[in-house]
Order: structure tokens, then C-alpha cells, then sequence
């Protein structure tokens, strides 16, 4: 099982190179997805993969498939396939399509390693890899500010809130004592009377309601309507947006009896619903309605997790697949739209089918499934949504009732309106594109239709085990059957009586809704844009204070935060402490610790720079000395060394540097250096003298003196650790030091171009 998300990630490469070399080859990506496809329904239910990754923190890469997980797999994998055909058609001649179909499948990974991970730390890892990759896909056309912006608002939002979420999920694995997900599902009656409780679900829906657009997060989701049409068409339909659904109906039976959880969850649905519905109405870009509508939709799950039911579970899990269905044939239709036509504009569209008889067939297959309409499996997802809403006191039934109705308007929207009616005028040849585009909407607008007429297709294969993965526990699925009673169908007609009606005078209800600026000037985006300008404000301000330009002042200033630190942990921890009895100095160290203060006071005085960097030497090679007889041959050979080098490097490039003995400074500038160097010093001293007076555990010291010479083959064990022992720990060192040469190399080549 983990090979699946590791063969989408092996076969990033090979689509970038196959493609950048033969563009016309690009459709043939479509076989990634579609492989994976067929190998995540070779996977048998209830197997569990695992591995330790860090097991001193007890996390695993661990993988299991259970039905929820191969739900969202095969919706990844089987509409992922879909995408990837369309876009070869969709940005044929493109110059960067190879990085395109690429980044695509990296997010592809990063989706099926989340959905199929059983270690919390795992799925966080490729939670925030979603993030980046959809980055990346947002911002794709990175030429438009509009692209750049809808990226950006997006990564800020998913990832930032996301870092509470990693509070939660750390949180969590501290109440549980483990971070695997099927440990804590197992035994969820930990959670009950712990006192973190209230706080991991607090900060775990705020990362879930951020990744799948809960109000008041929703507002991120219509702008990255920016995407090209393959990235809506994906990311709004079966993945990154379903993340945060999936997260909540995954965790649901650890926190289902938590009234805290279930009013989270109804609360923020049902405020997703009302505000996604208004909202839907008052675009006229068809994408941006289809987002609008996304977020209505995401609402509806987000409620159903939190109605804790097993009705509501199966109407949750069919809704789950009916809108990956229908949403990503609509969003791929709107695009053939948009490519043909030249325009997204709902005022402008009318009387292509004529022109483009297989996009609107694909289109109203997709829109009726969306209205519920009998025959298609949408209509089966209507009755149980209705049923599992309609049963809740409250606000709730009347939210729903407007949300379904606004969904109607919507389906009629983008898969009646464009091509029904008198022909636009339009200078464009408007045709239906190459089967690559078509394949996709058409095949799952069919599938609605079919899953509508045979759901014994999908009820026990798919349905029944993912609603059980949300409840916890079996249920059965009648799916097909008769699901509302009397009263409840009157009101699912009744939403899609209003539906129609509200469709077909849109034309005058439009301009009123858009009219009413208020709800452009309040709400949640104007929040993030003000807290967006306000963090460019701040931080021009803390620039201008703090970076001078002064080299001194930012050493002084770094010295004083980190040692001022440093004493707050020390009187935090009881104040100074000494270090227990121990052998008395000898003559030789007393007079070594002599020279030492000597050669630090001699550089502080002195103003020839020849002779300060000899008192410099001085105190390096002093203190290799001391080392020596301390008993630290080893140290002190490698002081000596360093020092050396060190030193003759300095008289080098300094030599080649104009020099002044007049550094500029007044005698009140010389008191607060002094000053910051006193305190510094003393600090440290402290600091040292804490240090020798703890408890030592020597076993991982005492280890490295003896691997040294049979392990690593080096008496010397000072650079056995650094070079073996540490090898790590010294490569980024030297990675950060030749990153700093590279940076001052290419900084002194643009100056002395400047100066020719």
C-alpha cells in the first residue's frame, strides 16, 4: 500500500521529462492515475501497513485502508485521471504544461499519502504538501497579480491556520500516548474527561474548517477561481478541499459523544451553507458560482459528520461521492466554455448546444445529478440529506432548505443556461474540443446517471464501508430505498420548485443581490485584507528601527536577546549555581587563565590591526593550551588548528581592507558596548558554571571514546564526532557557511560591475 502514493510521487520526474520533450505524449499521463487507480481497488479492506519513522517520538509511516480511505482514493486516483487527460488538451502549446501535469502529480501524492496515512504526523506532512503543491497550481499563470494573489491568500490561510491543527494533533498524541489513528480510534474513551480535550477539538477544526472552507475561512476558496480550469476542476471537486471533510469524519468517532465537536461542526456547516448560498447567487463568472456552490457543499458534509447518525453518516459518505461527480464534470464543462467561447459571464452565455452538443450533454448530466433530479444518483444523495437535515430542531432545516434551493439555480445556471436560448453573438468558433476534453465530464456525468439507476453498484462496495470508517461502528445501507418520509419529500420538492423558480427570474435577482455592497465591505476577507496590510505596515516599521545598517547594533542587539534569555531560564531555575568539589587549579592553568583575560583586554585596547589580531590569537591558542592541560589533547590539537587557520585567513583579507583606527564611536558609545559585553560575558559564565553543576548521563560520550577508533577509524575523537559521529550536524554547517561565500561572491561581483 504505500508504493501507491510513492509510485505517484517516482512518476513526477518521468512526466516532466516525457512531456517537455514530447508535448503531444502529455495525454499519456492520464495512465498514472489510472494505474493507481487500479491498484488501490487491489488493495484488500482493513490492511495495515507500518514502519517506525522516529520511534523515540512514536511516530510511524504508517498507511491503512479501511473504506473511507479507499473512497477517497479511488475519487483521487479515478477523477485524477480524468484532469490529467483534460489538461493536456486544455493547455496544449502551453511552454510550461510539463511542470503543470507535474506539480499535479505531486499533489496527487500528497492527497492519497493524507487520505491513506494511520500516523497523525504522517498525514500532517502531506496535509501541508497539499498546501504547497496547490500553491503552486493556484499561481500557475504566476504572469496575472490575480494568480499571484489567490495563491498567496490560499497558502496563508490552509497553511497558517494549519499550524493549529499541528497543535491539536500534538495534543491529541500526548492525551493518547500514541499518534496512529487506529490506536486512537480503538480507544477513544481517553478523550472523555481529559483536559485537553476542548483544545484539540477546537484546534483541529480550525485547520479542517480552513482546508475545507468553513465559514468564517471560506473566503479563500472562490479566489483561487484563478486556477486554470483542470486545477478548479481537481481541487474543487476530490481533494484538497474534501481534506479537512475527510480529517472530520475520520477523527468523528473519537469525539462524536463530545458536544463541543458536534456543535463546531453544525454550527460552522450550517453558516457555510447560508453564506455559500447567498453568495452563489450573486456571481455571474460560472467558475466562481461552481466555488461558491463547492462551499455549500462542504457545508452540507461538515453538518452531516456533526448530526450523529447513521443516517446522516450514509447520507454524508453518497453526498461525498455525488459531488466529486457532478462538481468536477461542471467545472471542466465551464472550461470548455471558457476556452471556446471566450467568456465565463452567466449574462452572456446562451444557444450553444447547438455548437457544442457534447459539452452540454456532459453539462446536463452533471446539473441534473446536482439538482437531484430521479434517475440520478443525486437525487438518492437528496433524500438522505434531506432526511438526516430536516430531522434537527432549529434554524438548521430552514438553512438546508435555502442552501438546496440555491443549488438548484447553480445546476441550471452552468448546465442549462449557456446553451439554451438564441445563439450569443460571439466572434469565435464555438465547437465542442477534441475527445481528450470531453472524455472526462462526459464518462462521470454518465456515471451519475448509472450509479442513479443501479446503486446496488456503490452501496455495499463503497458507501457501506466508508459511513461505517465515520461512525465507528457497522451500519447498513439501503441504498435505493425509500429514505423520507411525507413531509420531508414535500420539502425537497419544494426546494426544487424554488429552485426553478429563482432560475428563471436570475436575470433580475442578479443585480439586486450584487447590488447590496455591504456584503463586500464586511466579512471575513475584509478582515484578512486588513490583517494582510496591517502585518506590511508593522513590519516596514520594526525594518526601519531595527535594521540600521550598523553591523555593531546588530551584534549588540542579538547578544542582548539571546543572553538575556538565557539569564531569564537561569532565575527562572533558582539563579546561579556551582558546580560541585572538584580538583583545584594548578599554576600552569592560573597562569594560562592570565594570558587569556590579558589577550581579551589587549584586543579590546589596542588600535593597530596587526595588533589586535595577534591579542585575538593569543586567547585562541591560550585557551588550546588550557585544553592540553586539562587533559583534552584531542580538543586542543583541533583548536590549535582552527585557531591557525583561523588567523591567517583574517591577516589575509583584512590586510586588503582599508583601515582606521578611528571607529567612529563617542565615549558614550564605548560605555554601552562595554556594557553589552560585560553582561554577555557574565551570562555565559553563569550559564557554564549551570551547566557543569548538572547531572551528566555520559553513556552517549563514553560510547563515542570507544567507537572512535574500532567504528569510525580516528583517534582524534574531537573530529570523529564532527565528521562521523555528527556528520549530519556538519554538513548544514558547511552548507550555511558556502551558501554565506556564494552570497558574498556574487555581492562583490555587482559591485565592481557597478563601479565599471
Amino acid at each position: 500500500m504505500p508504493l501507491i502514493p510513492l509510485l505517484a510521487l517516482a512518476s513526477i520526474p518521468a512526466i516532466a521529462w516525457g512531456v517537455a520533450r514530447v508535448p503531444a505524449w502529455a495525454g499519456l499521463a492520464a495512465l498514472v492515475p489510472l494505474g493507481l487507480f487500479g491498484m488501490v481497488l487491489a488493495v484488500p479492506p482493513g490492511t495495515v501497513v507500518a514502519h517506525d519513522w522516529l520511534p523515540a517520538l512514536g511516530i510511524a509511516i504508517a498507511f491503512r485502508m479501511d473504506g473511507l480511505a479507499r473512497l477517497m482514493a479511488l475519487l483521487i486516483t479515478g477523477i485524477g485521471a480524468g484532469i490529467f487527460l483534460y489538461a493536456a488538451g486544455y493547455l496544449k502549446g502551453h511552454p510550461q504544461l510539463h511542470r503543470f501535469l507535474a506539480v499535479l502529480a505531486l499533489f496527487m501524492a500528497a492527497m492519497l499519502g493524507a487520505v491513506l496515512a494511520d500516523d497523525l504526523m504522517l498525514l500532517f506532512v502531506f496535509w501541508e504538501v497539499t498546501s504547497l503543491a496547490s500553491f503552486l497550481l493556484i499561481g500557475f499563470d504566476a504572469a496575472k497579480q490575480e494568480s499571484r494573489k489567490a495563491a498567496q491568500q490560499g497558502l496563508l490561510v490552509t497553511v497558517g491556520v494549519g499550524l493549529l491543527m499541528l497543535a491539536g494533533i500534538l495534543l491529541l498524541g500526548a492525551a493518547a500516548g500514541t499518534f496512529r489513528l487506529s490506536a486512537i480510534l480503538a480507544n477513544p474513551g481517553f478523550l472523555a474527561e481529559h483536559a485537553f480535550t476542548p483544545w484539540i477539538v477546537v484546534l483541529i477544526c480550525a485547520g479542517c474548517f480552513a482546508k475545507s472552507a468553513q465559514f468564517p475561512l471560506h473566503f479563500w476558496l472562490p479566489g483561487a477561481m484563478a486556477a486554470p480550469a483542470p486545477v478548479s476542476a481537481y481541487l474543487h471537486s476530490a481533494t484538497m478541499v474534501k481534506l479537512g471533510v475527510f480529517l472530520l469524519a475520520r477523527l468523528n468517532p473519537a469525539f462524536q459523544d463530545e458536544v463541543l465537536w458536534l456543535a463546531l461542526l453544525t454550527g460552522a456547516g450550517g453558516l457555510t451553507m447560508l453564506s455559500g448560498a447567498v453568495l452563489a447567487l450573486r456571481e455571474r463568472d460560472l467558475k466562481r458560482k461552481l466555488a461558491w456552490s463547492t462551499v455549500v457543499s462542504l457545508g452540507t458534509l461538515t453538518t452531516l459528520i456533526g448530526l450523529e447518525q447513521p443516517l446522516a453518516a450514509t447520507a454524508a459518505v453518497v453526498f461525498l461521492l455525488v459531488h466529486a461527480l457532478y462538481k468536477a464534470c461542471l467545472f471542466m464543462a465551464v472550461g470548455i466554455l471558457d476556452k471556446k467561447a471566450g467568456t465565463r459571464d452567466a449574462m452572456l452565455l446562451s444557444g450553444l448546444g447547438r455548437r457544442m452538443p457534447l459539452t452540454a450533454l456532459a453539462a446536463l448530466l452533471a446539473g441534473l445529478s446536482m439538482a437531484g433530479i430521479p434517475g440520478f444518483i443525486g437525487s438518492f444523495s437528496k433524500d438522505l440529506v434531506v432526511t438526516a437535515q430536516f430531522g434537527i430542531p432549529g434554524l438548521l432545516p430552514v438553512i438546508a432548505l435555502a442552501a438546496n434551493a440555491a443549488m438548484v439555480v447553480v445546476a441550471g445556471m452552468v448546465a442549462a443556461s449557456p446553451f439554451l436560448g438564441a445563439e450569443m453573438e460571439s466572434d469565435r468558433d464555438a465547437r465542442d474540443p477534441p475527445w481528450g476534453m470531453l472524455a472526462g465530464p462526459l464518462l462521470l456525468g454518465v456515471l451519475g446517471l448509472a450509479f442513479g439507476i443501479a446503486p446496488h453498484l456503490i452501496a455495499d462496495s463503497l458507501v457501506e464501508p466508508a459511513a461505517a470508517a465515520i461512525l465507528g461502528r457497522p451500519t447498513e445501507v439501503g441504498l435505493g430505498e425509500k429514505q423520507a418520509d411525507t413531509l420531508v419529500a414535500y420539502l425537497s420538492l419544494a426546494a426544487l420548485g424554488i429552485g426553478i423558480i429563482v432560475f428563471l427570474g436570475w436575470r433580475h435577482v442578479q443585480p439586486t443581490l450584487a447590488g447590496q455592497r455591504w456584503m463586500d465591505s464586511l466579512g471575513p476577507s475584509r478582515a484578512y485584507e486588513a490583517a494582510l496590510a496591517a502585518v506590511g505596515s508593522v513590519s516596514g516599521a520594526v525594518t526601519r528601527r531595527v535594521q540600521t545598517g550598523s553591523l555593531r547594533f546588530y551584534l549588540a542587539a542579538t547578544l542582548v536577546l539571546m543572553m538575556g534569555g538565557a539569564a531569564l531560564v537561569l532565575v527562572a531555575g533558582g539563579g546561579l549555581a556551582w558546580p560541585g568539589e572538584g580538583p583545584a587549579p594548578r599554576a600552569p592553568q592560573w597562569a594560562l587563565a592570565a594570558l587569556l583575560a590579558a589577550g581579551a583586554v589587549a584586543a579590546c585596547r589596542l588600535r593597530a590591526l596587526m595588533a589586535q589580531l595577534m591579542a585575538v590569537g593569543i586567547v585562541g591558542f591560550g585557551m588550546a593550551l588550557l585544553f592540553l592541560t586539562l587533559g583534552g589533547a584531542d580538543l586542543a590539537f583541533t583548536q590549535f588548528t582552527v585557531e591557525a587557520i583561523s588567523l591567517v585567513l583574517l591577516v589575509a583579507i583584512l590586510a586588503r581592507l582599508p583601515y582606521t583606527a578611528d571607529d567612529g564611536r563617542d565615549a558614550r558609545d564605548r560605555r554601552r558596548d562595554a556594557a553589552v559585553a560585560v553582561f554577555g560575558g557574565a551570562v555565559a559564565a553563569a550559564v557554564l558554571l549551570a551547566v557543569l553543576s548538572a547531572p551528566v548521563d555520559t553513556t552517549i560520550p563514553d560510547w563515542m571514546g570507544r567507537a572512535s577508533v574500532p567504528e569510525a577509524k580516528g583517534r582524534n575523537v574531537v573530529n570523529v564526532v564532527l565528521v562521523d559521529f555528527r556528520a549530519l550536524d556538519t554538513l548544514g554547517e558547511i552548507a550555511v557557511l558556502l551558501i554565506a561565500v556564494i552570497a558574498a561572491v556574487l555581492l562583490v561581483q555587482r559591485v565592481r560591475e557597478a563601479r565599471r
